[in-house]
């Protein structure tokens, strides 16, 4: 089983700081999601992996210059969800692979949905779920996917896109080479020509879209109070993560939940509560800080 990881975008909703990182590389617990994401892909015996960069592209390739497994496709223009794929397509031949966007975090049985997929007649199988504030996927009584706008018809039901999917890479033929386009533009044209696109729907499971700052903030709080899999806050007792080589000053005080990168300083006197500080970062002293994405000097 191979995979692609979509990492391409400009992360717009997560402005300012994704004009410091791509969304891709901003760190969880000190790592970067996208490290997180290549280790849960190889646990579900993923063996070869693209990953696409256009925003910040060179961060991404830096990050994954020792990843023997991986190849980053450097995208020099804005190609899109579709667009991205159709390059990639000749890494996958024929096999049909594993997609997933950069910047989701879940606990989702990745090769159940591909096993489900290969004994399937889909030429897209749709890991799909139930939640409201993103249903937009019309699916039938059967699970075919018959749309992507609503409202719902007769027999349907409006559930969200997980952001994770398995393709047969022929599905993406029709899709001109070099130029933006939307991977949903392509689907909608399979099912107006009769082709299937098949859901997985799933339920009882942890997701996250880390699309804006209030996302990345409660994908900690999630991630430090709540104690999730895949995830060590290096102390089981507290809901504080302190990363390697930190200074902290005389004073400081931390509330709720606190995620502070290596290297970081916060000077004497601070008081942070549900803040995440990047590695390097600065908090000058006496700042009380709440709710916060710290990247650099205050």
């Amino acid at each position: 089983m191979k995979a692609m990881v979509l990492a391409a975008g400009f992360g717009t909703r997560l402005r300012p700081y994704t004009l410091k990182r791509p969304k891709p590389l901003f760190p969880v617990l000190d790592t970067p999601i996208l490290l997180h994401t290549l280790t849960q892909l190889r646990r579900n015996g993923v063996e070869g992996i693209v990953v696409n960069a256009h925003h910040l592209r060179e961060q991404v390739k830096v990050l994954l210059h020792d990843h023997e497994d991986v190849q980053v496709q450097m995208e020099d223009v804005e190609l899109g969800t579709g667009g991205g794929l159709r390059l990639a397509q000749p890494y996958f031949a024929e096999a049909p692979f594993l997609a997933v966007n950069g910047d989701i975090v879940h606990d989702f049985d990745l090769a159940a949905l591909y096993q489900a997929h290969c004994a399937s007649d889909a030429e897209v199988t749709m890991l799909l779920h139930d939640c409201p504030r993103f249903n937009n996927v019309r699916v039938d009584g059967e699970g075919r996917i018959v749309g992507f706008t609503g409202p719902a018809g007769e027999g349907e039901r409006l559930l969200a896109f997980t952001g994770v999917q398995v393709l047969n890479p022929a599905v993406l033929n029709p899709i001109p080479a070099g130029v933006f386009y939307n991977s949903i533009d392509c689907y909608a044209e399979v099912i107006k020509s009769g082709g299937r696109i098949q859901s997985l729907i799933v339920s009882g499971h942890f997701w996250t879209d880390m699309g804006t700052p209030a996302d990345y903030l409660k994908l900690h709080e999630d991630i430090l109070l709540k104690k999730l899999p895949g995830f060590s806050s290096g102390n089981a007792d507290t809901p504080f993560y302190l990363g390697k080589d930190l200074v902290l000053g005389a004073g400081v005080s931390m509330q709720d939940w606190v995620s502070i990168g290596h290297g970081a300083t916060i000077g004497e006197g601070a008081s942070l509560t549900r803040v995440v500080v990047w590695d390097g970062a600065r908090v000058a002293p006496g700042s009380i800080l709440v709710d916060s994405i710290i990247t650099e000097g205050e």
